[in-house]
């Protein structure tokens, strides 16, 4: 038997996500049964996108079950093996992630896709983790939305918030390497720091302003194209008034309303998507996993040539990742926020 701590949702959040949401748990993993394999936890992800799944509104995913173990991305290191397909040192990425390690059926998981399944990695020289970051759904995310969603076109000027996290900071770095003005929004002097390391041509701290709306017109006097919103709130207003005309807009998230307790407020002057002609299109990675490929291959040859880098935050201990998940709301995270195993 292996002994393997998880974390399980207590009760469901009101605002901001407690610790007390959460409790520390033991179970007891038998050996693999038939098909199975065991695998041990190197490394997991909290996202902002795991908040919605803590309440029992119907949404895209299902809501997490009280007292159950919560899910996620995960990378970690097969164990045991009773499945020909893997063997014991494979790495593997799963979303068996909140827990030290955990038995699963890979061929019977095969069925929920590149999102739900167990995935045998060929790591290209990366380390384990950047396949929880740059190397995967966020950074696949940043790939589908700006290329695909909004039609990214020669001399676009590109507005990004949220541009020092896991997807907005590889958004930044693939507008650069297809050769476009990039304006940043980020907050605090070491996000400002390293979006500037990275290239983006302005960066605004919106922690420094009192008007971000402002602040935007002042470095895009002439407006900008393209917008990828990870926000909300006053970042969207801001983009609507600079958009110009037929602008395409990104609808990635929008954190700043995720742990809203009343009615959420919508932009004040979303008339300006009529009077602009501007197109606004939400998406869901999983939508667009048909670009896998292309962008695997992609990402591959920008990290190899050095045009893209990333940044991670790290927090140690599977006991901690309550800590590391609440911290994302106050955007204590430079990058991709990882939890090591």
């Amino acid at each position: 038997m292996t002994t393997s701590r998880e974390i399980r949702l207590k009760s469901r959040p009101v605002g901001v996500p407690a610790v007390d949401n959460f409790e520390l748990a033991s179970v007891e993993l038998p050996p693999p049964g038939d098909g199975e394999i065991q695998v041990k936890n190197l490394w997991m992800s909290v996202d902002p996108y795991m908040r919605g799944r803590m309440t029992d509104r119907k949404s895209y995913v299902p809501p997490f079950e009280l007292g159950k173990a919560l899910q996620g991305g995960a990378v970690g290191e097969v164990t045991a093996s009773n499945d020909p397909d893997f063997k014991v040192g494979d790495i593997v990425s799963s979303m068996f992630g909140w827990r030290e390690a955990y038995n699963a059926n890979p061929k019977a998981l095969a069925a929920a896709g590149p999102m739900g399944g167990i995935m045998k990695l060929s790591t290209h020289g990366m380390p384990p983790q950047a396949f929880l970051g740059v190397a995967g759904m966020p950074g696949m995310t940043a790939y589908a939305g700006l290329l695909r969603v909004a039609a990214l076109k020669e001399g676009d000027i590109v507005f990004v918030s949220a541009a020092a996290g896991a997807v907005g900071s590889v958004v930044c770095q693939i507008a650069k390497i297809k050769g476009h003005t990039v304006i940043g929004s980020a907050g605090g002097p070491e996000k400002v720091a390293f979006l500037k390391e990275i290239g983006v041509d302005h960066v605004i701290d919106y922690k420094a302003t009192p008007d971000v709306t402002a602040e935007l017109a002042k470095v895009a006097p002439k407006g900008i194209d393209v917008y990828f919103e990870n926000v909300g709130g006053v970042h969207l207003e801001a983009a609507l008034n600079s958009a110009r005309p037929f602008g395409r807009f990104a609808l990635c998230g929008m954190i700043s309303q995720y742990n809203e307790t009343g009615r959420p407020t919508g932009p004040a002057n979303i008339i300006q998507a009529v009077g602009k002609s501007l197109r606004l299109e939400g998406f869901i990675v999983s939508n667009h996993y048909d670009l896998f490929p292309a962008f695997v291959r992609d990402m591959a040859d920008w990290i190899n040539s050095g045009k893209l880098t990333w940044k991670e935050t790290v927090v140690e201990g599977v006991d901690r990742a309550p800590e590391a998940f609440i911290k994302l709301f106050s955007g204590e995270n430079l990058g991709k926020m990882l939890v090591k195993l």
